[in-house]
């Protein structure tokens, strides 16, 4: 800006401020200010503000930050590590899915298990599909248990009940491999047995699934048998179960159902102690009841 002095009009020099108040300029008579103050000079020592630019130095713009290089002040802030979102890991949740499926349906089975077992063994006869119930449609042919020592024409093939030798074909988990006289046979029907019948072409992997559910069990026993309509047939005291495959889970069915228990003499009747002779001419050795 002017201003008007003795002198004539003149204009204020520049002054830079470097942060400091500075002291008011002497005035000279003439009016210009005194040269000789220190901070109204341009050529002020070093790290004062000059009309080149503005200081520089520590802890000011344009220079090192506060701080920074070696033996500085405290460092920076630890950067908090960024957690990584990861995928749910399936492996262990499918494997106890599928535990967890698998105990259901064992617990699952096991009370239909129990269920199926607390039925009467007449209902879960009745409950096999393709049985034939003799003791509902001829009730005449299981009501008695003749002996005879004769021959027997049979009216069903093989035989479910009717008269019979007295003695028993052996029914211990007895395997033969060659036909057995039907007469003995159904005096071990009569005992409780089942006999499992199949027809003598059958192959053999079949013929060996039917020997497994056999050996080593107690009332049952099998052979062959000529002229069957189906390639299995199973038999106990007034009931029958033809199938064409050994593999059938029918014949564990009536196994379950039948074995002892269509006894019409009790679990007490013997399989043991019988005829183990094969061929279809009856003996009359008189050793059963």
């Amino acid at each position: 800006m002017s201003i008007s002095t003795p002198g004539g009009n003149q204009r204020r020099p520049s002054v830079v401020s470097t942060g400091k108040k500075a002291p008011a300029s002497k005035a000279t008579a003439d009016g210009k200010p005194d040269t000789d103050d220190k901070n109204a000079t341009t050529g002020g020592k070093a790290g004062t503000a000059t009309k080149s630019g503005p200081k520089t130095g520590p802890g000011r713009p344009g220079g090192r930050p506060a701080g920074g290089g070696k033996g500085g002040g405290k460092g920076r802030k630890p950067i908090a590590p960024v957690k990584v979102s990861q995928g749910r890991a399936w492996g262990p949740i499918a494997m106890f899915v599928a535990v967890g499926v698998l105990a259901a349906g064992i617990i699952g089975y096991g009370a239909f298990a129990a269920f199926q077992g607390s039925k009467p063994w007449e209902d879960r006869a009745a409950d096999i599909s393709g049985i034939t119930n003799f003791r509902e449609t001829d009730p005449e042919l299981v009501a008695g248990s003749q002996h005879t020592p004769d021959p027997v024409q049979y009216t069903i093939t093989p035989p479910v009940a009717g008269p019979h030798n007295a003695a028993w074909q052996n029914c211990s988990g007895d395997v033969y491999d060659a036909p057995i006289a039907n007469e003995h046979a159904v005096h071990s029907l009569e005992h409780g047995a089942i006999w499992i019948t199949y027809r003598p072409d059958l192959p053999q992997d079949q013929v060996a699934r039917l020997a497994e559910r056999v050996q080593g069990t107690d009332k049952t026993m099998m052979s062959p048998y000529e002229g069957l309509d189906s390639a299995i047939s199973l038999q106990a005291w007034g009931y029958q179960l033809k199938v064409d495959d050994a593999g059938d889970s029918r014949i564990d069915d009536f196994i379950g159902a039948l074995r002892i228990n269509a006894s019409i003499e009790g679990p007490t009747a013997l399989c043991a102690q019988g005829i183990t002779a094969t061929g279809t001419t009856p003996r009359n050795i008189g050793n059963g009841q």
